[in-house]
C-alpha cells in the first residue's frame, strides 16, 4: 500500500475543499492515486462544500459559554434558518465557545486550528466546519468571538439563539443577568454617554440638521416664521443628548421598572457593571433578497424563448 504523506493530502484538500481526515481516507482507499482519491471524494460528498463557500451566511447561532471569570461569546454563521437549528450546527457552535474560553485564540483563523472531532470530522473545528458544510450542502462560518479572561464576573443572557449577551460585573449575578436580559432588550451601544462612539453622534447630529433644514424649508413655503439659528442649533443639539441617553446603558430606563434607570437599580443592588458584549446574529450583514415576481417572470419569458 502507498505512504500517504501530508502534502498529498493538502494537495487533496486544495483541489476539493474537503475536510483533512476524509482527504486522507480518499487517499488510503484509492491507495494514493490522485484523481481515484478526488473522484471517491466528489461521489461522498459531491461539490457542495466549494459551491457552498461563496454563498451569504447571514442566519445562524449566537453560543456562549462560561467557566468562572472566563469565558466567550460566538456567533457562528449558516445561509438559512432551517440549518442554524440543526442539531450538528448547533453543536459545532457551543463547542466554539467552549474552545474560545478555554484556548483564548487571537483570531479565528487560530480558533478554527483548535483541536475538535465531531460527525466524523476533524481533527480541527476547521475541518470539523468544512466537514458539515458537504455533510449539509449549505455554507457556514465563523463570524466573530469575544473571550473573556479578566478578574472580573460573567453573566449570560441568550434570547433564543439569535441575540447573546456577555456582562462583566461585580456585585450580584441576579442583578447582572437582569442586565444581561434589558441589553438584549434594548440594545445600548455603550455603558456611558461618554462612550457612545463619536461616529454614531455625528449621524445623529446630521439627521437632526437635515430634518431642522427640513423643517425651514416647509415654514417658508407656507410663509411662516422661521426659527433663527441660534434656536435651531440648540434644538439639533438637544435631539443628540436625548439620543445619547436613550443609547447609553446606565441612563435607560430598566425594563423590568421604568420608574428607574439601570444605573439606578444597579446601585439599589450594589452591582458593578464594567462592560458588556452584544451580538446580534446577522447584524451588519447584506443579506440576499429574492424577488420572486421577477424569478417567475424571468422563468416565463425564458419559456416562451424556447417555445
Amino acid at each position: 500500500m502507498a505512504a500517504i504523506t501530508a502534502s498529498m493530502v493538502a494537495e487533496l484538500r486544495g483541489k476539493t475543499d474537503a475536510p483533512m481526515m476524509e482527504c486522507k481516507k480518499a487517499l488510503t482507499e484509492a491507495d494514493g492515486n490522485m484523481a481515484k482519491a478526488e473522484e471517491l471524494l466528489r461521489v461522498k460528498l459531491g461539490t457542495k462544500a466549494g459551491k457552498a463557500a461563496s454563498r451569504i451566511t447571514a442566519e445562524g447561532v449566537v453560543a456562549s459559554y462560561i467557566d468562572g471569570t472566563r469565558g466567550a461569546l460566538v456567533e457562528v454563521n449558516s445561509e438559512t434558518d432551517f440549518v442554524s437549528k440543526n442539531d450538528s450546527f448547533m453543536a459545532l457552535a457551543k463547542a466554539a465557545a467552549e474552545l474560545v474560553a478555554k484556548h483564548n485564540p487571537a483570531d479565528l483563523a487560530a480558533l478554527g486550528a483548535l483541536p475538535y472531532e465531531q460527525d466524523g470530522f476533524g481533527p480541527t473545528l476547521e475541518d470539523v466546519r468544512k466537514g458539515l458544510i458537504g455533510k449539509i450542502g449549505e455554507n457556514m462560518s465563523f463570524r466573530r468571538f469575544k473571550y473573556f479572561g479578566g478578574s472580573s464576573k460573567l453573566a449570560s443572557y441568550l434570547h433564543g439563539s439569535r441575540i447573546g449577551v456577555v456582562v462583566e460585573f461585580d456585585g450580584d449575578e441576579a442583578a447582572a443577568k437582569d442586565v444581561a436580559m434589558h441589553i438584549a432588550a434594548m440594545k445600548p451601544v455603550a455603558l456611558t454617554s461618554a462612550e457612545v462612539p463619536a461616529e454614531l453622534i455625528e449621524k445623529e447630529r446630521s439627521v437632526a440638521a437635515a430634518k431642522a433644514a427640513e423643517d425651514a424649508a416647509k415654514a417658508i413655503a407656507e410663509g411662516k416664521p422661521v426659527q433663527s439659528d441660534e434656536i435651531v442649533a440648540k434644538r439639533i443639539e438637544g435631539g443628540v443628548q436625548k439620543y445619547l441617553k436613550e443609547v447609553s446603558l446606565f441612563n435607560q430606563a430598566f425594563v423590568k421598572n421604568d420608574k428607574q434607570t439601570v444605573e439606578q437599580m444597579l446601585k439599589a443592588a450594589g452591582t458593578t457593571v464594567k462592560g458588556f458584549t452584544l451580538y446580534v446574529v446577522g447584524e451588519g450583514i447584506e443579506k440576499k433578497v429574492d424577488d420572486f415576481a421577477a424569478e417567475v417572470a424571468a422563468q416565463v419569458a425564458a419559456a416562451k424563448a424556447a417555445a
